[in-house]
C-alpha cells in the first residue's frame, strides 16, 4: 500500500482590475448575464460567458423549473449553445460569475459536481483544455487553467465499452 496524492495550482486575484483586457471583459460579460439567469425557486442568478477560438463569446445562464432539480446550469447551457451554434469551435475559456437575492456575491465559486463531469468530458471530447475564469460581482477571481483540474480521478468515456 501507498499514499497518493493530487492537488492543482490556480492564479488568485485580488480584483478583476488585475486581469488582462479579455479576461475581464469576458468576466465582466458574464456578471451581466447572469440577470438574466431564470431561478425564481434558489434565487441564486450564474452566467457564463465561453470564449471560443474563433474568437466568437457564447453565453448561457442556469434556468431552473418547478420540477427542482430538473434545471440546466449556466455553464450546461453555454456548452449546449456553443454545441448548437458554433460546432467544432472549441472552447478557450469559460468566466462563470452569480448574483443572488440576499446574498454578497464577493468571492469565486467553483462548478457543481454535475457541471464539473461536463466540462471534463467536453475537454476530452475536442481535445482542448477549458481555462476557467471564476469570480462573484465583486472580490477575488480565480483563474483555473484546465476544467479537468476541478475533477480529478474523474470517470470519463474511456472506462466505458
Amino acid at each position: 500500500m501507498h499514499i497518493q496524492k493530487t492537488g492543482f495550482e490556480f492564479e488568485v486575484y485580488e480584483t478583476i482590475d488585475q486581469l488582462d483586457p479579455e479576461d475581464a471583459g469576458l468576466l465582466e460579460k458574464a456578471r451581466v448575464v447572469s440577470a438574466n439567469a431564470y431561478a425564481p425557486y434558489s434565487s441564486f442568478f450564474v452566467g457564463a460567458a465561453a470564449l471560443l477560438q474563433n474568437g466568437v463569446v457564447v453565453c448561457g445562464t442556469n434556468q431552473e423549473n418547478a420540477s427542482f432539480p430538473a434545471g440546466i446550469c449556466a455553464e450546461q447551457a453555454a456548452l449546449a449553445a456553443v454545441a448548437s451554434i458554433q460546432p467544432g469551435s472549441p472552447i478557450q475559456t469559460m468566466a462563470i460569475s452569480y448574483q443572488g437575492n440576499g446574498i454578497e456575491s464577493d468571492h469565486p465559486i467553483s462548478p457543481c459536481g454535475v457541471c464539473r463531469q461536463v466540462l471534463t468530458e467536453y475537454e476530452g471530447r475536442v481535445g482542448f483544455s477549458v481555462r476557467l475564469i471564476l469570480g462573484g460581482m465583486k472580490g477575488q477571481v480565480y483563474i483555473i487553467p484546465s476544467a479537468q483540474s476541478l475533477l480529478p480521478l474523474a470517470f470519463t468515456a474511456a472506462e466505458l465499452p
